[in-house]
Parts: C-alpha cells; sequence; structure tokens
C-alpha cells in the first residue's frame, strides 16, 4: 500500500480541492466494513485515524493498519486503560475518563474520519484532552443526564460550559443529507445509539455505491 488516508487528504488540502464524493462513499463503505470484520471478529481497534489507514491511490483500495492499540473484547465488556486513542478521533466516553467501553469508541472514530474526508480538515483539533471536549461540546452541544444518561458519573465529569447544539452541516457543509444523517449517527453521545459499523455499511448513504469490487 503506497499512501495512507492522512498523506491523501493532505494531498487535496494543499491543492485546495476537494476528494470527489463518490471517493468519500467508497473509501467509508470500505472503513466500514473492515471495523465491522474486526468487531464481529471481537477485536476493537482502539486507535482508527487516516494515519492508520493505508490506501492504493490506482484501485482506491483502503486497509486498516496498526493494530498495536487493539483488543480483544468479551461481554461483559472488561475495564480498559481509557489512554488511548489519537486526541482528534478520540470517543467523548474515553475523554471522560470511561474504563468500560465496546465497539462504539471505534464508530466515534470513523465518523471523525468522515468528516475529515468531506472537507479535509479534523473535525475536533484539540492540543488536550479538556480542549478536544469543548470542541465535541460546541458542536454537539454539552450533554447532559436527559441526553446521556450516566454522563455526570464519569470519572472526569466536570461542570462544563453549556453550549446548545448545532446542526452537522455547519461542520460539514458539503455533505448531502444521507451523508450528514450516518454521520450524525456515528456522533451520538449515548455509546449504545451509535450506529454499528454493520449497520453502517446498510445505510441509504451507500445505496449507490457499486459494492461488487469492494
Amino acid at each position: 500500500m503506497e499512501t495512507d488516508l492522512k498523506k491523501f487528504i493532505q494531498s487535496y488540502r494543499q491543492t485546495g480541492s476537494n476528494i470527489p464524493p463518490k471517493i468519500v462513499k467508497s473509501l467509508m463503505y470500505q472503513l466500514c466494513k473492515g471495523v465491522a470484520f474486526c468487531h464481529a471478529h471481537g477485536v476493537l481497534h482502539r486507535d482508527l485515524k487516516p494515519h492508520n489507514l493505508l490506501m492504493d491511490r490506482k484501485t482506491m483500495m483502503l486497509k486498516i493498519a496498526d493494530l498495536g492499540l487493539a483488543r480483544a473484547f468479551t461481554l461483559p465488556i472488561k475495564k480498559y486503560t481509557h489512554e488511548i486513542l489519537t486526541l482528534w478521533y478520540r470517543a467523548p466516553e474515553v475523554l471522560l475518563g470511561a474504563t468500560h467501553y465496546s465497539t462504539a469508541v471505534d464508530m466515534w472514530s470513523v465518523g471523525c474520519i468522515f468528516a475529515e474526508l468531506v472537507t479535509n480538515t479534523a473535525m475536533f483539533a484539540g492540543d488536550s484532552e479538556l480542549q478536544q471536549l469543548l470542541h465535541i461540546f460546541r458542536l454537539l452541544g454539552t450533554p447532559n443526564e436527559e441526553i446521556w444518561p450516566g454522563v455526570s458519573e464519569l470519572k472526569d465529569w466536570h461542570e462544563f460550559p453549556q453550549w446548545k447544539p448545532k446542526l452537522i452541516s455547519t461542520s460539514v457543509p458539503n455533505l448531502d443529507q444521507d451523508g450528514l444523517d450516518l454521520l450524525w449517527r456515528m456522533l451520538q453521545y449515548e455509546p449504545s445509539k451509535r450506529i454499528s459499523a454493520k449497520k453502517a455499511m446498510e445505510h441509504p448513504y451507500f445505496s449507490d455505491l457499486d459494492k461488487t469490487r469492494l
């Protein structure tokens, strides 16, 4: 695999052009398919980011790499360290100190990668755990017990500034309605409400994609 998704996105950013929507869709489908495969085999990746996704520019084939932080997961969910994942792609439950988490942490990362493919820039680019949370809260609203039961019991929960949720389209303006809906489902605060990789593959966003070669 000659390059990775980070370099691929950078090459478009440098020319000031966007990745064609068809290519975004194909790469996203392959990513969901790869993550679904990992999850079906009981593996959490825990460090999904553009740098860890290898690709071939000629065939647009994508492969998930660097399983250095991956863990086998079993039910009931074991306790894990929360010092994982590159900050920008880290799920809010991990940032808030949750030690019991599951496949939803990977799906949050997939959502962040999706937005970055569309806009060429990281959706939440924090330089500390607190900054990272504030970036998320500014767009999605500050969570509370009503929208995320149990959030105030997480280890690193504090009284945060109160923001109201904005439309995701304000951050990802050039994504169609189906794409925005899928992204919104990937970025749900409550982990159990986040769409699974398998379900994501069935989303209408991918309905016009030729899946026979992927």
